[in-house]
C-alpha cells in the first residue's frame, strides 16, 4: 500500500483571542476544518505540538518543517513560534505551503494578501462555520499546491537561483519512522495514565536517556504523572530533562507545582519567583504560588501558630489576585483568592467587586463554550459562597462531569473544606456543604 505524503500543521493549540469580539477554539478549527481537509486531500496530517512542548523549537520541529510533504500555517493570531516556522519552511520549500487566517479577528503584523492566503470563517463558539465550503477550498489548494507552477515562498520567487534542499530517501524515510514512533509512544502514555503510575514508570524506562527523546513525547511523559499525582516522580524527571526544555515556562511551573506537592514547598516558591522575575507575571505562575502559600497557611493553622498561619494566608491571597490581574480571563487564581478573602473575613469590602468580575470571566468562558473542569468548579465555589443550595448541586454535577485528572476535585474540595471551617457550627450550610466535599471526594 502506498504511503500517503505527510502534511505538517502550524497553528496555535487550545482557546486563544485574536483580537475579535470571541476568542477562536483552535483545537475546534483543527479537528473539524483543517484535519478532514488534509484527509479528503489524500495527506496525512501531523499537527505541531510546540504548546505541548512547552513552547520551544526542538529538533524534531525542524525536520517536520523540513521533511514533510506538505504544510499548512494558521496566521490568525500572530504566534511567534508559527511565524518563525513559516519562515523555516519558506527557506527550505518554493511550494507545497498552504496559508490560513481567521476572517475578522484583527489585524495581522503584515499584509498576507501578497502570500495568497486562505480565509475561513469563525462561529459564535469560537469554532469554524460554513465547513463544507472551507473544507472543499482548502481541499482544492492543497492538491493544485504541488502542480503549481508559481512558488509560494517569497524567498525562492525574489532569488531565481536560491537552491532548493534536496535530501536523500534513506532520510525521509527515517524521519516518518520517528513521526510513528511518537505517535506511538504518546498513544501508549494515554493508556497508561489509566493503568496508574507503575505503567506510566514502564514507559520512562523503555526509552533510555531522555535528552535523546523529541520535546512532545517527554512534556507528555511529565504530564502524565501529574495526572496519576506522582509528584515525586515529576521532581525526579525534572532533572533528567535537557535543559533547553528544563527552561521553559510550561516545566519550570510543573515542575514547581510537583516540589510543592512532594512537600518541597521553598524549593516551589524559589522557582516560581526567579520564573516571574524573568518571564514576567501570569495566572499561572502565580496561582500554583498561591497554592504554595495556601499550603503553609493550613500547616501553621494546624499546628496551632496562628500569627504565622495568618501572615500565610494574607500572602497566599495577594499572590492569587496578582495571577487573576495578570489576566482576568483566567477565573482560577480569583476564585482561589475570593475564597480565602471569606475564609480570612466575610465581611472583606473587596468581595463584592471580586465576585462579580469572577463570576462573569466564568460565565463568558462557557457561554463560548470553552469550559473546562475549572470553570465549572469555580461556579460551584460561588455558589456555596453565596449559600445557593440547589445552584451548588447543579454546579457539583457538571464540574464532576469534567473532571480530567484524579486531583483536580481534590482540589476544589479542600477549598470548600476552608470554608467549612469558617462558618459556625450552628450553621445549617455545613450539611450540604459538607455533601458536596463529600461527592467531589468520591465517598
Amino acid at each position: 500500500m502506498a504511503r500517503k505524503p505527510l502534511c505538517f500543521v502550524l497553528m496555535p493549540f487550545g482557546v486563544k483571542s485574536a483580537g475579535g469580539e470571541k476568542p477562536i477554539n483552535f483545537d475546534a478549527v483543527y479537528e473539524d476544518f483543517i484535519k478532514p481537509a488534509i484527509e479528503e486531500a489524500g495527506l496525512d496530517p501531523i499537527r505541531a505540538d510546540e504548546e505541548q512542548a512547552g513552547g520551544i523549537i526542538h529538533k524534531p520541529m525542524f525536520e517536520r518543517l523540513v521533511l514533510c510533504e506538505y504544510a499548512i500555517a494558521d496566521l490568525t493570531t500572530a504566534n511567534a513560534n508559527v511565524f518563525y516556522e513559516l519562515g523555516v519552511r519558506h527557506a527550505a520549500k518554493p511550494r507545497t505551503t498552504v496559508l490560513l487566517f481567521a476572517e475578522g479577528q484583527g489585524r495581522l503584523p503584515f499584509d498576507v494578501a501578497p502570500l495568497r492566503a486562505m480565509p475561513y470563517s469563525i462561529g459564535s463558539k469560537g469554532g469554524p462555520t460554513d465547513k463544507a465550503a472551507a473544507i472543499e477550498a482548502l481541499v482544492k489548494r492543497l492538491k493544485s499546491a504541488k502542480t503549481a507552477v508559481d512558488k509560494d515562498s517569497p524567498l525562492f520567487q525574489l532569488i531565481d537561483e536560491y537552491p532548493e534542499t534536496k535530501l536523500a530517501h534513506e532520510k525521509t524515510d527515517i524521519f516518518r519512522e520517528q513521526v510513528a514512533y511518537g505517535e506511538e509512544i504518546k498513544g501508549r502514555l494515554r493508556k497508561a495514565r489509566k493503568d496508574g503510575r507503575d505503567a506510566i514508570f514502564e514507559i520512562e524506562e523503555s526509552l533510555g536517556s531522555l535528552t535523546d527523546e523529541e520535546a512532545g513525547v517527554i512534556v507528555d511523559l511529565f504530564i502524565s504523572y501529574r495526572g496519576v499525582e506522582s509528584w515525586s516522580d515529576m521532581v525526579r524527571m525534572f532533572d533528567k530533562i535537557d535543559a533547553t526544555l528544563q527552561n521553559t515556562i510550561l516545566l519550570r511551573e510543573q515542575y514547581a507545582m510537583a516540589l510543592n506537592r512532594d512537600g518541597d514547598g521553598e524549593k516551589a516558591e524559589e522557582v516560581l519567583k526567579l520564573l516571574i522575575d524573568e518571564r514576567g507575571p501570569s495566572s499561572e505562575t502565580y496561582g500554583i504560588l498561591g497554592r504554595v502559600y495556601k499550603d503553609r497557611w493550613t500547616v501553621a493553622k494546624t499546628a496551632g501558630k496562628g500569627v504565622k498561619a495568618t501572615g500565610y494566608l494574607r500572602q497566599a491571597i495577594d499572590a492569587y489576585l496578582k495571577g487573576f490581574e495578570a489576566d482576568w480571563r483566567d477565573a482560577y487564581p480569583g476564585i482561589n483568592a475570593l475564597t480565602l478573602i471569606h475564609v480570612q473575613d466575610h465581611g472583606d469590602p473587596r468581595i463584592p467587586e471580586l465576585r462579580s468580575v469572577v463570576e462573569y470571566a466564568v460565565k463568558r468562558k462557557i457561554a463560548n463554550g470553552v469550559a473546562d473542569y475549572w470553570d465549572h468548579a469555580s461556579l460551584l465555589e460561588l455558589s456555596v459562597l453565596g449559600g445557593d443550595q440547589a445552584a451548588s448541586e447543579h454546579y457539583l454535577s457538571d464540574a464532576l462531569a469534567q473532571v480530567r485528572e484524579s486531583w483536580e476535585p481534590k482540589t476544589t474540595a479542600k477549598n470548600l473544606g476552608f470554608l467549612l471551617e469558617s462558618i459556625p457550627s450552628e450553621s445549617a450550610d455545613r450539611v450540604w456543604i459538607q455533601h458536596i466535599v463529600n461527592e467531589l471526594l468520591g465517598n
